[in-house]
């Protein structure tokens, strides 16, 4: 695969580089808003081939990232989180031209415990869900998507579900609560808990992400996934299959 790479200078950016040239793709075109390290500072510069573009970037830059696709018609790994409601429409609107993948988490482990909880929520109708989520210190959003997504999980069982983020002052807790916390803490890659609690057991599902690596492999896996696929929202359900 030909794959852009927009964000390339973060964290997560730098990974999925590396594990293009090391899994044998090609790395088309390095992107980062700096212009730094030899990148094209705007997607728009990079008129070259390319097969799929993966987003590490930030969320404000999605409406000219999906123009860019929707223009080029090529397919978008969107793997940045803290989309706004309309930020998340453009990638709505734009996979109506082009197949878009979108997750909070590009983990494909953080996928089966999306699944898993959805189950849990299912089978456990009248217990008390809580969710708790750590990540490093610089981590500017809060909860994290992935926390919203295993919430979302758990409301698709539970329509009257309300969110609560944190916990404070003097009231009882309401049986359609469910209770969403965050840890940002020193340099955590990621981890998740959602514990369902009834007065007579405990249930915890939990992942814990060791390496970032891991959200490389999940994004280059998406995009090899999405590469000839019909224009359309995909997320990781769709890739668990």
């Amino acid at each position: 695969m030909n794959i852009i790479v927009n964000g390339a200078l973060g964290r997560m950016g730098q990974e999925v580089c590396r594990l293009v040239q090391e899994e044998g793709h090609t790395l088309a075109a390095r992107v980062d808003r700096s212009g730094a390290d030899g990148c094209y500072a705007h997607l728009a510069d990079y008129t070259g081939p390319a097969d799929v573009v993966i987003d590490f970037s930030n969320h404000a830059g999605v409406f000219a990232l999906m123009d860019y696709c929707v223009a080029r018609n090529l397919p978008l790994v969107a793997a940045t989180t803290g989309y706004t409601e309309a930020e998340f429409q453009a990638i709505i609107q734009g996979a109506q031209k082009v197949p878009a993948f979108q997750s909070y988490n590009m983990s494909i482990g953080v996928a089966l415990l999306v699944r898993l909880v959805g189950q849990a929520a299912a089978i456990f109708g009248g217990c008390d869900v809580e969710i708790v989520e750590a990540h490093h210190n610089r981590k500017a959003d809060a909860p994290s998507g992935t926390a919203l997504l295993l919430a979302d999980a758990v409301k698709a069982q539970r329509p009257d579900a309300e969110y609560v983020f944190g916990r404070h002052g003097q009231h009882k807790r309401q049986p359609n609560e469910i209770g969403i916390h965050s840890l940002r803490m020193g340099n955590v890659v990621g981890e998740h808990e959602v514990i369902f609690s009834t007065d007579s057991q405990t249930i915890t599902l939990k992942h814990q992400a060791h390496d970032r690596a891991l959200f490389a492999e999940g994004a280059l896996t998406a995009a090899a996934f999405l590469v000839g696929k019909p224009a359309g929202l995909y997320h990781m359900d769709d890739l668990l299959g």
